[in-house]
């Protein structure tokens, strides 16, 4: 078994959908980003590649490549779990937490879990994802943006 973890953060900005998860979430700014911005997903895909000792999503989908831009989180994902795949791995389990002042997130949360199950190719039950204020401080108590974090652990399959 092997661990990864991932970290990121996006700022809001207005004109643009909030996406978290894979899920649109009805706020009045979204986050500034090269694909969607979703930023749990791609704290997801950094713990499976750090897992799977396959460098970071900046590696595998560069902000400076064109096909990226707006693109699906969830679709990069399935990438991410292909990479891991043929490197011999299988996920076993993630467990995130996605960090913002505002908005509330609890009643998106269990469809975040099943789209995040669904492209990884794993029960639900496999699937962690939490939700927390700074309680005011920093960045994320400012309002400015939103950040995640995750923990993946992966297992090895055979080739």
């Amino acid at each position: 078994m092997r661990f990864g973890i991932g970290y990121d953060v996006h700022k809001f900005v207005k004109g643009r959908a909030l996406v978290l998860g894979g899920v649109k979430i009805d706020y009045a700014r979204g986050l500034e980003g090269h694909s969607d911005a979703d930023v749990l997903i791609h704290a997801v895909m950094d713990a499976l590649l750090g897992a799977a000792a396959l460098r970071d999503i900046g590696y595998h989908f560069p902000d400076s490549d064109k096909q990226y831009k707006d693109a699906d989180s969830t679709v990069l994902l399935k990438e991410v779990v292909k990479k891991i795949q043929g490197k011999g791995f299988k996920v076993n389990n993630v467990d995130a937490t996605i960090m913002c002042q505002k908005p509330r997130l609890a009643g998106a949360i269990p469809r975040m879990v099943k789209i995040l199950a669904e492209a990884m190719g794993v029960q639900e039950s496999q699937v962690n994802v939490k939700a927390t204020t700074t309680e005011g401080l920093g960045f994320v108590g400012r309002e400015e943006g939103i950040a995640a974090m995750a923990v993946a652990s992966v297992t090895e399959t055979e080739l």
